[in-house]
């Protein structure tokens, strides 16, 4: 029974949201319909502001400020990461399943702690159903999303959404639906992933609190948890989606507000260094058990090889061998034995290495290369690239 939980599991079938989109018919009980979903949510998001802008005369408009087609930001957030952020659900879905199993399938959780291990995945999905943090996302997408992105985000320019007047914005009849219907679907998806981010996190910690059986001699130099470096993968669409959300706000600043891609370099490399920490964050409660298990490894692995170096040297170097030393398995035991402690000394103290978050660094990066052509033109970028590889 507690195996075919485990099969169950997932970050994302589940909360009001979900079972909304059941019966409305825009997704089946695994993720089916995504095309579906995506025109309806991104159409709801992005048509009607079409439709108003040009019944106000402002889709291309430029004499009354910024007109709407020319509002890079705004299609980027609802024509390309909004789909992709709904996409990323089918993604997690299928690659984080099979994370949960190997926890069993190792056998890294002892069959006495599978009562725990089962209460552990029991309290996130309690957790992923709440109808209560889902309508604190809501709250919070009224309140705090509206006032940040009308104070700390808006263009300072009139635009097809508003025209501002001093400290304060008029909307348009396309800047109401902006604020109060396309703004907050987006929001409040993105706030959804982050909650997952949370259920995630709470999950690996949970299940850390157990006692694991890692392996130190585990030739994945992670105790046999490099699985969970893997896992990260999972949530690069995430990733791809924010770095293309800021480079459409970025594109909107250097366009309409007088300003250049280099005067946002320290917010590029925060964002980058943020986002690419909060998918490995969770990674890092097994820090403390891999720590214990390398000293363990150290200490158990380290006696075994000094008794068998000292058995080695005695019959070969010291004592008179009674068989040929060509083709003894003494000698290959002997590196094997080298390469296993090889193994134990180089354990790393987090489940992932270097690698994965470079890909993920690299990931969320990759929307923001088209803005480098507003400093550079392409006969530039194309001579650097020609000095670099050649």
């Amino acid at each position: 029974m507690i195996e075919a939980k485990q099969q169950d599991f997932s970050l994302v079938l589940g909360g009001p949201l979900f079972q909304l989109f059941r019966q409305a018919h825009l997704s089946g009980d695994g993720l089916q319909m995504l095309r579906r979903r995506v025109l309806v949510i991104a159409g709801v998001a992005w048509l009607p502001l079409l439709l108003l802008s040009a019944f106000a005369g402002s889709t291309h408009d430029t004499a009354a400020g910024v007109p709407f087609l020319h509002d890079i930001e705004a299609h980027v957030r609802f024509l390309f990461a909004l789909p992709v952020l709904i996409a990323a659900e089918l993604v997690v879905h299928d690659r984080i399943r099979p994370v949960v199993r190997q926890f069993v399938e190792r056998r890294l959780v002892a069959p006495e702690d599978l009562p725990k291990f089962q209460q552990a995945i029991d309290s996130t999905l309690r957790l992923r159903n709440s109808v209560v943090a889902e309508l604190a996302l809501v709250v919070l997408v009224y309140t705090v999303g509206v006032w940040i992105w009308s104070y700390q985000i808006a263009l300072e320019t009139a635009s097809w959404y508003a025209t501002p007047d001093g400290a304060r914005i008029h909307p348009t009849p396309a800047g109401y639906w902006y604020f109060f219907v396309s703004l907050p679907i987006f929001q409040f998806i993105l706030l959804r992933w982050y909650l997952r981010f949370f259920l995630w996190f709470w999950l690996l910690w949970r299940v850390s609190r157990l006692d694991l059986r890692l392996i130190p001699t585990h030739p994945d130099r992670t105790a046999g948890l490099s699985f969970l470096g893997r896992s990260a993968n999972a949530f690069a669409p995430i990733l791809f989606a924010q770095g293309a959300v800021l480079a459409g706000l970025l594109a909107s600043q250097i366009a309409y507000a007088g300003q250049s891609l280099t005067d946002f370099k320290a917010q590029i490399i925060g964002f980058l260094a943020i986002f690419v920490v909060a998918v490995f964050i969770p990674l890092t409660v097994f820090i403390p058990h891999l720590v214990r298990a390398k000293r363990r490894g150290m200490a158990e692995f380290g006696s075994l090889a000094t008794r068998y170096a000292q058995e080695f040297e005695q019959k070969w170097v010291r004592g008179a061998p009674q068989e040929a030393l060509l083709g003894s398995a003494d000698l290959q035991s002997l590196a094997d034995l080298g390469n296993s402690y090889s193994h134990v000394r180089e354990m790393r103290f987090v489940p992932f290495d270097l690698k994965d978050v470079t890909r993920l660094a690299i990931v969320a990066a990759v929307p923001l290369l088209p803005l480098t052509l507003t400093v550079f033109n392409v006969e530039e970028l194309a001579g650097y690239a020609f000095k670099v590889l050649f």
